[in-house]
C-alpha cells in the first residue's frame, strides 16, 4: 500500500498556519514550522511495517494546491491522512471532496482525518465531506498502522487486523465506529522517528523557540500529567498521562546528537514529567555528556518545581521553560481550573531565572467574565516580569474554546459564543462575548508585544548577548515580535 501523511496547502491572507503539533492554532505573518511529532511517528511506524510512505508538508514546502493535486494524481496513493484542527477543518473538507473525484473504477483513494477537532466531533466530517475514516484520540499513529494493516488484509494480502477502538468509518450509508479509543499502546515500543523520511530539516530553523539551530522536537510523554485546564483541547486526545522511560528518551536524544547534529531539542509533551522521573533524566543527561552538546526546552507548570529542581535542570542544560500564565487574576485561574495560586507565578519565574533558566510565559485575553481592570492586571504583570528579566519571552493570544474542551461546553451553556464559524477560531479575533470591546482586547494583546520596544526590556536583552547565537536569536525574536503586532491588528470588515 502507498500511504501519504500530508499537510495539504492552506490559503489565507492571515498568514502561515501553525497546524502541526500545536495546541492553540494561530496564523503568523512570519512563518513558524513546528515539527509534528505524532504524525512523524505514524509515518515511521508504517514504514517499519513494510508500507510505502510519503511525507508531504505542503505548508512547510510552500507547495500550491494545483501542484499538490498533480502530485497525488501522479503518485496514486491508496490512502492519504491529514492532521486537522478547528480553524482549517472546512478547508480540509473541501480538499477531501476534491480528492474523492480522483477515484475511478480501477483506483480507490481513501482519506483519513485525525486530531483534536475530529476527536471531539467525529461525525461532523462525515456529514460535510467524503472522508472515509476518522481516527480519534492521541495514539493516532498506532491507529493508522492498525487501519492500514486491516485494509491490506481486506485487499487479499493477508488475514488482516481487527480494527482497534477509536476508528470511525462509513458502512452501508451510515457512520459507524469501533468504540471509545484507548490509550494503551507502549510508548517505549514506538520506534524512534525516521527524521529523513519526515524531512526534519524543514522544521529545524524557522521556529522562534530555538536559540541554536538546527533544532528539533521530541515527546517524552503523552501528554500533560495535570490535563485539567478547561480551555485546553488536548485532554480530548489524551485524557490520561503516560511517559516513556528515561533511558528510552535519552537514547533518542543521543541519536539526534550523533546522526542529525542537532543543537537544541524542544520536548513538546503537554507538561514535562516531574519528580523522580525528572531527576533521573537530568542525571542521565549529565552522565552521558549530552548537557555539553545541546540545549533542552520543555513545557512546565507553575507550582510544579522546587528551587533544587530548577538548579538540577540548569545543570542538565535546560534552557527555555514554557509556562502557562494565562491570567493574573486568582478568580480566573480557579475558573479555568489551572490549579495554581497566582503568587506562584512570580515566585517560579524568579527562581527559574535565578537558576539561569529562561521562562517563556503565555497569556490570554478575552475571558467572558473578566473586566477591563482585571485584564489590565494581567497585562501589567506580564510586562513587569519581562522588564525585570524574570520572564525571557512571552506569547499573548485571545481565549479560544475548542470543541471538546470544558470551556467550549461552558460557552455553549452560557451562550458566550459570538460565532460558530470554525474559521474564526484562529485567535485573530475574540469568539467569546466579553465586557471589553473587541478593539480594546486587540490593544491588550498588542500591548504585551510592545513591551519589546520599551527601554528597560531592550537594554536587558542587549546586555544579555554573550555570543553569536544570542545575537542571531535576538534578531529572529525581533522579526517574530513585529509579525505578532500585525497578527493582532483589528481586521476591517472588508478584509475578513
Amino acid at each position: 500500500m502507498k500511504i501519504v501523511i500530508c499537510y495539504p496547502p492552506l490559503t489565507s491572507h492571515k498568514g502561515y498556519p501553525t497546524l502541526g503539533q500545536n495546541r492553540q492554532f494561530q496564523y503568523f505573518k512570519e512563518p513558524t514550522y513546528i515539527y509534528p511529532v505524532v504524525p512523524a511517528q505514524a509515518a515511521t511506524l508504517l514504514k517499519k511495517n513494510g508500507f510505502e510512505v510519503t511525507w508531504l508538508d505542503c505548508i512547510a514546502e510552500n507547495i500550491p494546491l494545483d501542484r499538490f493535486f498533480d502530485f497525488i494524481r501522479s503518485l496514486r496513493p491508496d490512502l492519504i491522512a491529514f492532521e486537522t484542527k478547528t480553524p482549517v477543518i472546512k478547508q480540509h473538507w473541501k480538499i477531501i471532496n476534491e480528492l474523492g473525484r480522483l477515484s475511478t473504477t480501477d483506483y480507490r483513494l481513501r482519506t483519513v482525518l485525525f486530531g483534536d477537532h475530529v476527536t471531539a466531533l467525529p461525525e461532523e466530517s462525515f456529514e460535510n465531506s467524503t472522508v472515509d475514516y476518522v481516527l480519534t484520540g492521541g495514539d493516532y499513529d498506532w491507529l493508522l498502522l492498525n487501519l492500514c494493516d486491516y485494509l491490506q488484509g481486506a485487499r487479499g494480502k493477508g488475514q488482516g487486523a481487527r480494527l482497534e477502538e477509536g476508528i470511525y468509518y462509513r458502512q452501508d450509508g451510515q457512520v459507524k465506529n469501533t468504540g471509545q479509543f484507548k490509550l494503551d499502546h507502549n510508548l517505549d515500543a514506538t520506534p524512534f522517528i525516521d527524521r529523513k523520511l519526515t524531512k526534519w530539516q524543514l522544521y529545524a530553523y524557522k521556529n522562534g523557540n530555538y536559540k541554536r539551530t538546527p533544532g528539533t522536537y521530541i515527546m517524552s510523554a503523552r501528554d500533560c500529567w495535570y490535563h485539567a485546564c478547561s480551555f485546553c483541547s488536548w485532554p480530548t486526545l489524551y485524557p490520561s498521562f503516560r511517559s516513556r522511560s528515561v533511558n528510552n528518551v535519552c537514547d533518542e536524544i543521543g541519536r539526534l546528537i550523533e546522526e542529525q547534529r542537532v543543537r537544541e531539542i524542544m520536548d513538546d509533551s503537554g507538561c514535562f514529567p516531574k519528580g523522580e522521573w525528572l531527576a533521573d533524566f537530568c542525571r542521565q543527561m549529565v552522565r552521558r555528556g549530552y548537557h555539553k552538546k545541546i540545549y533542552f526546552d520543555c513545557n512546565m507548570r507553575f507550582g510544579a518545581l522546587s528551587e533544587s529542581d530548577f538548579a538540577l535542570m540548569k545543570k542538565a542544560n535546560f534552557r527555555l521553560l514554557l509556562f502557562g500564565l494565562e491570567s493574573a487574576n486568582q478568580a480566573t485561574l480557579q475558573r479555568i481550573n489551572k490549579g495554581l495560586d497566582a503568587e506562584k507565578i512570580i515566585e517560579d519565574c524568579r527562581l527559574a531565572s535565578k537558576a539561569g533558566l529562561f521562562p517563556h510565559i503565555t497569556i490570554m485575553f478575552g475571558y467572558p467574565w473578566e473586566t477591563k481592570p482585571q485584564a489590565l492586571k494581567t497585562l501589567e504583570l506580564g510586562k513587569w516580569l519581562l522588564k525585570k528579566g524574570y520572564a525571557y519571552t512571552m506569547q499573548a493570544t485571545m481565549v479560544v474554546p475548542y470543541p471538546g474542551s470544558p470551556l467550549f461546553k461552558e460557552a455553549q451553556k452560557n451562550r458566550w459564543l459570538k460565532t460558530t464559524k470554525w474559521e474564526d477560531f484562529d485567535m485573530k479575533q475574540p469568539v467569546l462575548d466579553s465586557p471589553i470591546p473587541e478593539r480594546e482586547l486587540m490593544e491588550l494583546v498588542q500591548g504585551m508585544y510592545r513591551v519589546s520596544f520599551e527601554p528597560e526590556f531592550l537594554l536587558r536583552k542587549i546586555f544579555s548577548v554573550r555570543d553569536t547565537d544570542d545575537l542571531k536569536y535576538l534578531f529572529r525574536a525581533g522579526e517574530k515580535v513585529f509579525g505578532h503586532l500585525f497578527d493582532f491588528r483589528k481586521q476591517s470588515s472588508a478584509g475578513r
